[in-house]
């Protein structure tokens, strides 16, 4: 042999049943690389790999047991859900809801359509309300402007300003879309700050997206408001319907009666 490495095996030549016996490789021999004389010559003793026709048949034969066994494995109803299920029924049964543009009455330009995309990304996603964009698909229609933005000195030394903070207030207010009637309001203030360098382009970019996040923080705060108002009103109503008051026993006259109608024969 060279002294590059070699493997020897052989097959049985038998079969069974169109199976192949087991087989041996036999006397895996191998030699270092380049013929060092110095590693001596490596014999792997054979190595034995599972009948492969024994196998077919021991699964056969589970298959069959398993099968004749009875058991049979089904789901019933819609299956299980990973999460997401409550809140897909209440997304179904909650208002509709229209949410216009803001009027904007403050010195910033183009804050309406900032503030209104920040309004409707709250609403979605945790007012308890569904938006629509069309105002004849929406049961509650949302209206808000944007009263003030002051930007007041917080810190400053005897030359210049070190640090100003961005104050914004609004208001918004929902109406029923047929009636027309105003069913909730409320009114947001928010700040933050930012600090002013020597460079007057750079201090415009930084009070932008100051005045930008307080927009952010105001549309969290009226959703979150809105969504306490559903939830108490829904707490109100389910309070106040006429099967939770039987079921609590408040409403006693008609109990009454009721029960000395079926107790008035036995009573005589």
């Amino acid at each position: 042999m060279d002294g590059s490495p070699s493997v020897i095996a052989e097959r049985a030549q038998s079969e069974c049943a169109g199976y192949p016996l087991p087989f041996e490789m036999q006397r895996v021999m191998t030699r270092s690389v380049k013929g060092n004389p110095s590693t001596p010559w490596i014999d792997w003793e054979k190595i034995k790999i599972s009948n492969l026709c024994m196998g077919s048949l021991i699964a056969g034969f589970l298959a069959l047991t398993v099968s004749g066994c009875g058991y049979r494995f089904a789901v019933e109803g819609a299956g299980p859900t990973l999460g997401g299920a409550p809140e897909a029924a209440a997304q179904a049964t909650a208002p509709r809801m229209v949410i216009q543009f803001f009027e904007n009455k403050s010195f910033e330009p183009n804050l309406e359509h900032k503030y209104t995309n920040y309004v409707r990304h709250e609403f979605s996603a945790g007012s308890g309300a569904r938006i629509v964009p069309r105002l004849e698909d929406a049961d509650l229609v949302l209206k808000g402007s944007i009263l003030s933005v002051s930007i007041p000195t917080i810190a400053f030394s005897q030359t210049i300003t070190l640090e100003s903070r961005v104050t914004v207030t609004v208001t918004a207010k929902v109406e029923e879309a047929r009636t027309g009637k105003a069913i909730w309001a409320q009114t947001a203030t928010a700040s933050s700050e930012f600090f002013v360098t020597n460079d007057l382009q750079f201090n415009r970019v930084l009070q932008t997206r100051a005045v930008e996040q307080a927009g952010r923080l105001i549309a969290e705060d009226l959703a979150t408001q809105f969504l306490n108002h559903l939830e108490r009103t829904q707490s109100r109503s389910s309070a106040t319907s006429p099967a939770a008051t039987s079921a609590s026993g408040s409403t006693v006259g008609p109990t009454r009666s009721s029960e000395s109608g079926r107790n008035g024969p036995a009573a005589k």
